[in-house]
């Protein structure tokens, strides 16, 4: 009986936070058209309606931890549901993300995600991937902000191990600038499919910086080691072992 009233109340908060999107959108587009701030205002309102409702219709609560950095820095983050998006860009102040092009042709989420600065990288061969992914940066380099990469490439269930994709190597490499790494839980709360939400708190940990100017491997490693541990640590403390779960 209360798995059935969870999945209702679950189905009751999806219907509602994707019905909000457009609504949210729509009403700051003369503002956000025109302007960067207005942009980064809808988004950061709508994040803040997503996290609002999650608390009292599915029992989700939102916790960031760590320093989210101001400055002009590459986020390599872990990647589970669309919830950890929309912690990530309220956490920052001036988030841009890698998408894949198809993001670009989704109402509403295409218009903002390229006001936003985001860059946009076509599913393919690695090569080619990488190669448009670095002259989208370089074209939008004079956008100032912290620059959000997933380093598996896309949302991976809590508990599955999957590589690090090379392209945030040589994103370190090319730009020069600090590695942010980010831990996160909230794909035990929010799962990547399926409409069940689970009560708890949902965490994003900004660690500690990355220095520019290692090797490529030994940053992939350092990256790889500090993220894993700490998004395992931090579903541990949830309540879940990621060892066992899946």
């Amino acid at each position: 009986m209360k798995d059935a009233v969870q999945w209702v109340r679950s189905l009751i908060y999806v219907v509602q936070v994707y019905l909000m999107m457009p609504v949210i959108g729509l009403l700051f587009a003369p503002w956000a058209i025109f302007s960067k701030k207005g942009t980064q205002i809808c988004c950061k309102t709508y994040s803040r309606w997503a996290f609002w409702t999650a608390r009292w219709i599915v029992g989700v609560k939102t916790e960031v931890r760590g320093t989210p950095p101001s400055g002009n820095v590459l986020i390599a983050a872990k990647h589970q549901s669309f919830l950890d998006v929309l912690m990530l860009y309220e956490a920052l102040p001036a988030a841009k993300f890698i998408v894949k092009r198809e993001i670009f042709w989704t109402p509403v989420i295409g218009q903002y995600a390229k006001m936003m600065g985001c860059v946009a990288v076509d599913r393919g061969k690695r090569g080619a991937a990488i190669k448009q992914m670095l002259e989208g940066v370089k074209n939008g380099a004079q956008q100032a902000g912290q620059l959000i990469i997933y380093s598996q490439g896309t949302r991976i269930l809590p508990g599955v191990k999957a590589p690090y994709k090379v392209g945030v190597g040589v994103l370190y490499e090319e730009l020069g600038q600090p590695c942010v790494p980010v831990a996160i839980n909230v794909g035990m709360m929010w799962p990547r499919h399926g409409i069940m939400q689970h009560p708890g708190v949902a965490v994003i940990e900004f660690l500690e910086p990355i220095e520019p100017g290692l090797p490529r491997n030994e940053f992939m490693g350092t990256l790889e080691q500090v993220v894993e541990e700490k998004s395992n640590a931090l579903m541990r403390e949830a309540g879940f072992d990621p060892d066992k779960l899946w």
